[in-house]
């Protein structure tokens, strides 16, 4: 793989977020040599704050995109990525940065790209039309499908994709991850709490509520015991959650 290590470099004496979050603190380094690792932990844990600050590390738009498709609205980045040193081989370019939360912004800006005559068609690499058009999960999907042509190495970074996509939809990202990895010019990182995606056969998971930064087993992720419970059990799991007898 392209991205082959992350080593988190000493923090400033500080107790204000990012610095504070334990993930950070008591982890030296990462391997990220695979081509799909998983970041796994409760809301708050750190995980987006990584991969936010591994995109920003790479060139990326904090808000999500392209290395090219540089537009800002808001300036809500934390410095993490000031203190991260990323070991590639090589280094590439290509990619994209998908943030959930930004991504009304990020249409908006491929909308305004359409309006120039000197930009061609944004819309070739989104199914053909504006984003703001399509559902999240349709252009989502489509935004993978189109860059499987490329023959160029690629890093994509996706922070929880699934809010994007219905369960049905989450089938199809992992049937789109497969046909990348069957390219082998393709990378991903992911930030995610849908165990359909964590289900991904060969992925690497790390886990981001133990302290430090581990692997873990899909079996053994609160998002797989969870889930399984509720599905196994969900009367008896409401009623203790309703305080019901």
């Amino acid at each position: 793989m392209f991205l082959r290590e992350l080593r988190f470099l000493d923090f400033p004496n500080s107790n204000h977020h990012p610095f504070d979050i334990p993930a950070f603190c008591d982890t030296g380094e990462l391997n990220l040599n695979q081509f799909l690792t998983f970041f796994v932990g409760e809301n708050g844990s750190g995980k987006s704050t990584l991969l936010e600050a591994i995109a920003i590390q790479a060139g990326f738009n904090p808000e999500g995109g392209s290395r090219s498709n540089q537009f800002a609205t808001a300036a809500t980045e934390s410095r993490l990525f000031e203190y991260l040193k990323l070991r590639w081989l090589p280094k590439v370019t290509q990619g994209f940065f998908f943030r959930a939360e930004s991504f009304f912004n990020f249409a908006s800006y491929i909308d305004d790209l359409a309006k120039e005559s000197f930009a061609g068609d944004p819309y070739s690499a989104y199914g053909g039309r504006s984003l703001h058009h399509q559902s999240h999960g349709e252009s989502f999907l489509n935004l993978f499908v189109s860059r499987l042509s490329s023959r160029k190495p690629a890093l994509y970074m996706l922070d929880e994709p699934e809010a994007a996509l219905s369960p049905a939809r989450q089938l199809a990202l992992l049937r789109v991850l497969h046909d990348h990895q069957e390219t082998g010019h393709s990378q991903f990182i992911v930030s995610t709490h849908s165990p359909i995606l964590l289900g991904y056969p060969g992925a690497t998971l790390l886990n981001f509520d133990g302290g430090s930064i581990e692997p873990i087993l899909y079996e053994e992720t609160n998002h797989y015991i969870i889930t399984q419970q509720f599905l196994n059990a969900r009367d008896i799991m409401l009623r203790e959650l309703f305080h019901e007898d």
